[in-house]
Parts: structure tokens; C-alpha cells; sequence
């Protein structure tokens, strides 16, 4: 065990987020997300016991959103005609606001498909038992400033 790492990230996951650098994506994604078959030529980690919420959380005490993009984070644009409600995109905000000085403006939504394509880019996606829908959520990850702990 490490001091200051939370308990809910496993190692495979410490290792990929030390690994990505500037730019690179992560998706987190719900229990709904075709994970095997867009992540089949990219690393998959299982954190299938927890939600989305609290795994992003945890990787946000730990690594930067991405300073030179206007907004580095993604969520999978709701499809029209769906009635399907987003609370869980405001339990977002409210986290990213903690870790982020531009908060729910450094949010994105897009198309579901054109997510799919984006998700199949990433550096890494870690598949949750989140039930909620349209709860997946994409981080580019930024620079670790110097002076910075």
C-alpha cells in the first residue's frame, strides 16, 4: 500500500496513468459501454465493482485535465428522441469543479458514435458497474506543472 493513493485505483491503473502523457485520453466507462470491442487493440482495465463517480474522483487527485484544451473532458451526447435523464452529469461538475478551475465549461458532449470513435483512440479505458446511462466520461490529461504537488 502507498500513502496518498486511493484505495479504489488499482496498480494496472497507477501504471497507466503514470504512463500517459500530455494529450492522451482515458475513458471511464459505464457497465453499458462496448469496452471489449472498442477497446479490443487498447489496454482495458476492470474497476467493475464502483461507479463512475468515485473512480473519477480518484484519478482526478491524481492527474492534470489538460490546461491548453478548452474542454478535456467528454461525456457521450444523450441520442435525440431518447428520454433518458443525465443527473449523474451534475455529480460530474460538481467534482470537476474540486479539481478544475473551469469546472462543468470544461465539458464537452458528443455524438455517440463519433464517441465510439474517439473512445477507440484513447490511451486506456476502465470499464465500471455504473448503471446509470450516458455516464461515460473521456479525460485528456494535462501537464504536471512545475511546483505543483
Amino acid at each position: 500500500m502507498l500513502l496518498g493513493i486511493p484505495a479504489i485505483l488499482p496498480p494496472d491503473l497507477l501504471k497507466v496513468l503514470c504512463e500517459m502523457g500530455h494529450g492522451d485520453r482515458i475513458v471511464i466507462a459505464d457497465g453499458n459501454f462496448p469496452a471489449a470491442s472498442v477497446g479490443k487493440d487498447h489496454i482495458v482495465i476492470h474497476c467493475d465493482g464502483h461507479g463512475i463517480p468515485e473512480v473519477l474522483e480518484a484519478i482526478l487527485k491524481l492527474m492534470p485535465l489538460d490546461q491548453y484544451e478548452e474542454k478535456p473532458v467528454s461525456l457521450m451526447e444523450v441520442v435525440p428522441g431518447d428520454p433518458v435523464k443525465t443527473p449523474i452529469w451534475d455529480t460530474y461538475k460538481e467534482i470537476l469543479a474540486k479539481y478544475d478551475l473551469r469546472g462543468a465549461e470544461g465539458i464537452r458532449t458528443v455524438e455517440r458514435f463519433a464517441y465510439y470513435k474517439e473512445a477507440a483512440k484513447a490511451y486506456a479505458i476502465i470499464t465500471t458497474g455504473e448503471r446509470a446511462q450516458y455516464a461515460n466520461v473521456m479525460l485528456q490529461k494535462g501537464c504536471v506543472l512545475e511546483g505543483k504537488k
